[in-house]
């Protein structure tokens, strides 16, 4: 088991639906719940029709079909240095992840999922603004169409190259990543920003994986992992109250973005966008860009662990 406890003091969910039919297996919400219950139906019908990210159904459509695109706790944001409060009471946070709970990749459509067995506590994350313990369900990626953006959250208006996703819920009030999804309380992200530069080899097993889910709906065993692996050396985070990047867009997360960026190399990031939105036999149609633009801050306050 990889352990980290480490100061974030001083000085940084996504996707197209996946195919209801291919997709029997619980995933975290951020897969499967991104419609209210009693629409289930028409969504299933609908299946990867009614959001995506260009066009007709991208982001500035969302808000037609949920609401809460426009509501006042969403994400991502562009954060603002000199505007962000350092504030002393801010925990190191605390990852604790055991690579024997990494379980499978999942192509979904609009990126891919590294899902974790989460039915007990061997991979958390707590402490820093958290007050509770949360399990770690999956993580995902956020890219763009060119190197020179593709992240969600910027800093200074400084868009990165790309965005990992570490994705936590609940698990001392909630009894799943479902329940939890929609709570104010239920979800905690580590936002990760990539930096096109060298190479990272470190994110090259799971890019090497993507090659066995190509399409949407193809899953493949992806075990013994640590995705602690995948975090900068320093922990140092800024952290808002904030919402899921994609539909349902539930206000339901505790963003945690570290300072510190990681690297990812232009023949890495053309591997990401390899990954193809359509299902197997169909015309092939790559996931070129998979990042929701910057959304109001209204009000929110942007604390610093440092």
């Amino acid at each position: 088991m990889h352990v980290i406890s480490r100061s974030l003091g001083k000085l940084a969910v996504d996707m197209q639906k996946p195919q209801h039919t291919l997709m029997r297996e619980r995933q975290c919400p951020s897969v499967n719940h991104w419609a209210p219950q009693k629409r289930k139906t028409q969504w299933k019908i609908m299946a990867s029709l009614d959001w995506g990210y260009d066009g007709n159904n991208g982001p500035e459509q969302w808000s037609k079909l949920y609401p809460i695109a426009d509501g006042n706790n969403q994400s991502p944001i562009d954060i603002k240095t000199s505007e962000t409060k350092h504030d002393a009471s801010l925990k190191p946070i605390s990852v604790s992840y055991n690579p024997s709970t990494a379980k499978n990749i999942i192509n979904v459509g609009h990126s891919f999922h590294v899902n974790f067995e989460d039915h007990d506590n061997r991979s958390v994350l707590k402490d820093g603004p958290l007050s509770e313990s949360y399990r770690l369900c999956q993580f995902h990626f956020h890219w763009g169409s060119t190197d020179d953006h593709g992240s969600e959250h910027t800093v200074n208006g400084v868009k990165y190259s790309g965005e990992l996703h570490l994705v936590h819920w609940n698990s001392s009030k909630y009894s799943s990543c479902v329940e939890a999804s929609s709570k104010a309380d239920g979800l905690a992200i580590i936002g990760v920003l990539m930096k096109v530069g060298p190479a990272n080899p470190k994110l090259q097993k799971v890019l090497d994986a993507v090659n066995a889910v190509k399409t949407k709906g193809k899953q493949a065993p992806f075990t013994n992992f640590d995705p602690a692996t995948l975090l900068p050396s320093s922990l140092d985070y800024w952290t808002y109250t904030g919402s899921l990047t994609h539909p349902p867009l539930h206000e339901s997360v505790t963003w945690i973005i570290c300072k510190e960026n990681i690297s990812v190399s232009s023949e890495q990031l053309a591997q990401f966008r390899s990954l193809l939105s359509n299902t197997e036999g169909d015309s092939p149609v790559p996931v070129k860009k998979n990042n929701r633009p910057t959304q109001p801050l209204k009000g929110r306050t942007v604390r610093a662990s440092f």
